[in-house]
């Protein structure tokens, strides 16, 4: 435990299990919306191609994770982590010009 609040940059354990539960309702909630949403535009493995359908799903979950996990952060009182955890991770994907 000491080795991840001291590699997260936190203080305590509450800290640690707050996060942890952000990521955890992060995770579920992207994943949950995501068919609905692509329901919403008719986008269906019967209406399109199996792998096209995936693609898109898999891009809308990985839109819709950002959002939700600076959201969800803000939510449980942990925003700046959360926003730098997000500038981070579109960094080292190469997004970089999304992450400032």
């Amino acid at each position: 435990m000491e080795k991840l609040k001291q590699r997260w940059g936190i203080n305590s354990n509450w800290q640690v299990a707050v996060i942890l539960i952000v990521f955890s309702i992060t995770g579920t909630t992207a994943s949950f919306i995501g068919k609905p949403i692509l329901a919403l535009l008719n986008i269906t493995p019967e209406t399109f191609n199996s792998f096209i359908y995936w693609t898109l799903r898999i891009i809308i979950l990985f839109v819709m994770y950002q959002f939700l996990l600076v959201f969800f952060g803000w939510l449980f009182g942990q925003f700046d982590f959360f926003w730098n955890f997000v500038k981070k991770m579109l960094t080292r994907m190469g997004f970089k010009q999304f992450a400032n």
